[in-house]
């Protein structure tokens, strides 16, 4: 199982996205699609579906958050077709962040924002068969800009098994922006990969709940031991959600958070939500009572 799984919030169209996505790549799917009922939205779906092999979660609801470019997905493309295939269908009804071209750092690029308001990274890459098809990136800008570095490190030390790559940093005759530190990074989180970066200009936009990283625990423990390293905003708990102190918000939620959603019935389904919905970090007891009902345990 994917221990991280990144996870997108739409207002309405997590469908309509996820299946855009999946047309597009290779090794994709429609993993699956839930109802959760009577949310603070209305009844909202969870999207589960791969990309190029990769598994992401997202989730219709409602109008309370919305992406921008401090997130967007990389893509490393064989040659100019790809690059012209991708940009074409994801630019339709989107708008250009970095128009279709030639830049020192790839042949051919161009960064976009879809119709979805998701942003995608196109680039033509030398060695294609060396590195992951599609690979978040994280853009520290405004309120988080200057706090990529501490990602990493933060990072490395609190997951076991992870890697820190290839980090290059602006150089003092280059323009940047006095906080911006690192202008590429790569870290390798159990085994899932990201791409952080310092926003050279400053940047007028920062990370939100649109985008969160879930991070899949085998049990209570491994539960509480993320949740009580990575929550610095108390305010932002909620219903297994937190924000670091880099203000990326996380998930920490069961490896079978999936299975408890889909495969109950909807009674089931409509407890589970009414408890996970008054609940700040986990409780995996609570959950599984939540399951069985009061009616059952009389």
């Amino acid at each position: 199982m994917q221990k991280i799984v990144p996870h997108f919030w739409y207002d309405k169209e997590a469908l309509d996205a996820a299946q855009l996505y999946i047309s597009l790549f290779e090794d994709s799917k429609l993993n699956g699609t839930q109802i959760l009922p009577d949310t603070p939205s209305g009844d909202a779906m969870i999207v589960d579906f791969d990309l190029a092999g990769m598994n992401f979660n997202a989730l219709s609801g409602g109008p309370f958050f919305r992406l921008n470019p401090s997130i967007s997905l990389m893509v490393a493309c064989r040659d100019k077709e790809e690059v012209d295939r991708l940009h074409q269908a994801l630019r339709e009804g989107g708008q250009d962040l970095m128009p279709l071209d030639t830049y020192p750092f790839s042949p051919w690029y161009a960064w976009i924002e879809d119709r979805y308001g998701l942003s995608w990274q196109l680039m033509l890459t030398e060695d294609y068969e060396s590195v992951p098809r599609i690979r978040p990136v994280l853009l520290f800008a405004g309120d988080a800009l200057g706090k990529a570095e501490d990602f990493i490190e933060t990072s490395l030390s609190l997951f076991p098994h992870s890697e820190k790559g290839e980090v290059s940093y602006y150089h003092p005759e280059e323009p940047h922006h006095e906080k911006a530190r690192i202008n590429y990074g790569e870290i390798t989180i159990k085994g899932f990969p990201l791409v952080v970066m310092d926003h050279g200009e400053g940047g007028d936009f920062t990370f939100n709940e649109a985008f969160s990283l879930i991070v899949n625990c085998k049990d209570q423990a491994e539960i509480d031991y993320y949740w009580d390293r990575l929550s610095h905003v108390p305010e932002a708990e909620q219903c297994g959600w937190l924000k670091d102190q880099q203000g990326i918000s996380w998930q920490i939620v069961p490896e079978d958070m999936n299975r408890i959603l889909f495969e109950g019935t909807e009674e089931e389904i409509r407890r589970i939500t009414e408890a996970f919905l008054k609940m700040k970090k986990l409780d995996l007891i609570e959950l599984d009572l939540a399951r069985i009902g009061e009616e059952a345990l009389r």
